[in-house]
């Protein structure tokens, strides 16, 4: 996945060493490439690209519950947080799971007509909005939370990232606006998707430092490498003062997870960029323009630094839906029974 860099000149795969070189042989082995363009804008932040690598690969790719089903639960975030890019993306993957047409369905807008994946649809579409997210019934058994949840906080994150410092364009030419290319695509991706992977194996390229694991992921390693993410991404508040930092803090907390309209009258004004920055990553990354970096950055401001003003707005939406999504978590330790129980 090739896709177009805005604001920065990532590192080539090719040219990274030491922790990153590490993070790009796990992704070649356990993703399927090691060119996804979701981790190497990050490369400016070996820390960030290691932490974001982990908690995706943990939770999506070797967490509790079915990866078609997580597949799922990153395909909702992501349609809920209008991220393109990652919603054509997870449409492929759904391919190569061997779930085109439940791919397909979800992508266009529709529901999925199994209604344990519409469930989860629903629950990972809500977990935008915290009041929604907070009255949403588990749509899987509490012992797969760190998968399911892990993959939803991942996503809140890996879509703001990929919707600030992406272009739309998964492929070269918007090619996989085309169903025919999904599907080829996907099947270059089945052997990785349908591999079982050991749980656990990056957290050694995760950075050092004693961190808080989340209750809600137990013994899960999706514990530590959300732990370590979100430590890495809130770094990003040193490029704020104080004020700014308790503005941006005031404004999510009153945000209902709603898309701001086209006059956003609340959002600063480019007199005040790293607020404005940290905001629109928060809220709409896709809205974030050339003229907004520029009023930011200085000679002084590497793509290290854009990179860690942009994580840091991306982690502050994902602390509330971790908030929002693990009060339900905690609350419903029973929910509705499969089928096959309701049967027995």
């Amino acid at each position: 996945m090739s896709g177009s860099f805005r604001f920065t000149a990532p590192t080539p795969p090719k040219h990274a060493t030491g922790r990153s070189a590490e993070v790009y042989r796990q992704l070649a082995d356990d993703f399927g490439t090691d060119r996804a363009a979701t981790f190497t804008v990050l490369s400016a932040s070996p820390e960030l690209l290691a932490s974001a690598w982990a908690l995706v690969r943990e939770s999506l790719l070797a967490g509790p519950g079915t990866r078609t089903g997580r597949e799922v639960a990153a395909l909702g975030v992501s349609l809920a947080n209008r991220c393109r890019f990652c919603i054509d993306a997870h449409t492929m993957f759904l391919h190569a799971t061997g779930d085109a047409d439940l791919g397909e369905t979800i992508a266009a807008g529709g529901v999925p007509g199994d209604p344990e994946y519409a469930r989860l649809l629903a629950w990972a579409k809500a977990s935008r909005a915290p009041a929604a997210a907070g009255r949403t019934e588990l749509p899987f058994p509490a012992d797969q939370s760190p998968g399911y949840v892990g993959t939803a906080l991942a996503f809140h994150f890996i879509n703001r990232i990929a919707s600030a410092l992406l272009t739309e364009s998964v492929l070269p030419c918007d090619l996989q606006r085309l169903r025919a290319v999904r599907s080829a695509a996907g099947r270059s991706f089945r052997r990785a998707v349908r591999a079982e992977l050991a749980p656990g194996e990056s957290l050694v390229l995760l950075p050092e430092g004693e961190r808080a694991v989340p209750q809600w992921a137990g013994d899960s390693p999706v514990g530590p490498a959300y732990a370590a993410l979100r430590s890495v991404a809130l770094m990003g508040a040193a490029f704020l003062d104080e004020d700014e930092q308790a503005r941006a803090r005031e404004m999510l907390s009153a945000w209902d997870g709603a898309h701001p309209p086209a006059y956003w009258p609340e959002l600063p004004g480019r007199d005040r960029p790293a607020l404005r920055l940290v905001l629109l990553a928060a809220i709409a990354p896709y809205r974030i323009e050339q003229e907004d970096v520029d009023a930011w950055r200085t000679p002084q401001h590497t793509d290290h630094c854009l990179v860690h003003l942009v994580a840091y707005g991306a982690c502050l939406a994902v602390e509330r839906a971790e908030a929002a999504l693990t009060a339900t978590t905690a609350r419903m330790h029973t929910v509705r029974p499969t089928a096959a129980q309701e049967a027995q």
